[in-house]
């Protein structure tokens, strides 16, 4: 069955369905049992929160979502390292791609299971990182597409960790608002004027009819899960294309600045102290390296 991005039928955000075998009916998530309906060549359809993984977090405005694998099947505990693969490497492409994600969560109305819609969301970022059980596992984070119609009151909010948690009533509609990262743009026009709008990576600059054109990239990425801070240390001025390349994980740096992903070294003037620790951090955090299991 070919896959469908967006909503499916007359399904909206704060619909209830009796169970998984009706979501997968209706060809909302068709996975009967998986969490993750994606295919690594067009991306994530849907995904349903319905465990109490310990490396998942919802907040007002995004979740932060574990990928698949790595789980004992008897315990369903965290037990191996996850790997870029198959579910995961869908989420991934979902980054890359910016289709949406249906995404559904288990709730408990009027005494019984249900799933709840939650609407449209899209995968903005991606970590790899070592998750409380000691495993390396994926997170992705996931931000609502804000959706034009009359607003309807505020979202609720409900823990996905709290067990004493009972939803009686759908979860009403609504203009979602999010809250964003002030960038110092005094900072960033720093680092670019220091390299002369010519990209640490490439050498190279783009011009145009107003002028030079480069852009600046945080290493360890500002806001959540990565909560990198806006200092000169934590950023590089870097051309578009090396910017993606960076920002998705394609290429990193070494502590002595040749590049991993690509042939080269990244050029650092002596008055810009590149952080080390946010170096290693993005290698350790966002690199997606060939090798990597």
């Amino acid at each position: 069955m070919a896959g469908t991005f967006g909503h499916v039928g007359t399904a909206r955000a704060g619909d209830l369905f009796a169970s998984r075998l009706e979501l997968s009916l209706r060809g909302l998530h068709r996975p009967r049992q998986a969490g993750i309906c994606a295919t690594q060549a067009a991306g994530a359809e849907s995904i349903v929160l319905s465990e109490k993984y310990e490396d998942d977090e919802i907040h007002d405005d995004y979740l932060l979502y574990t990928g698949h694998g790595g789980r004992d099947q008897n315990t369903g505990k965290q037990a191996a390292d996850q790997t870029l693969t198959d579910a995961n490497l869908g989420l991934y492409r979902s980054q890359v791609t910016g289709r949406p994600v249906r995404v559904f969560r288990k709730v408990a109305s009027s005494g019984e299971q249900r799933f709840r819609y939650e609407g449209l969301f899209r995968v903005v970022s991606t970590e790899y990182r070592q998750g409380k059980s000691g495993f390396m596992v994926y997170r992705f984070r996931l931000e609502p597409l804000v959706e034009s119609g009359p607003e309807q009151g505020p979202r609720r909010t409900y823990s996905l960790f709290d067990e004493a948690e009972q939803v009686h009533e759908p979860a009403p509609r609504y203009l979602a608002t999010t809250s964003r990262i002030i960038r110092d743009t005094a900072l960033t026009r720093a680092v670019k004027d220091l390299y002369a709008y010519r990209c640490q990576v490439c050498n190279e600059r783009l011009p145009t009819p107003a002028g030079f054109y480069a852009e600046a990239a945080h290493i360890r990425p500002l806001g959540a899960p990565h909560h990198g801070p806006d200092l000169l240390s934590n950023v590089l001025c870097l051309c578009p294309n090396h910017h993606v390349l960076f920002d998705f994980g394609s290429i990193a740096v070494n502590e002595d600045f040749t590049l991993l992903g690509l042939p080269g070294r990244l050029t650092v003037q002596p008055a810009h102290q590149v952080g080390l620790e946010f170096l290693a951090y993005h290698r350790a955090h966002i690199y997606l390296a060939a090798d990597r299991p």
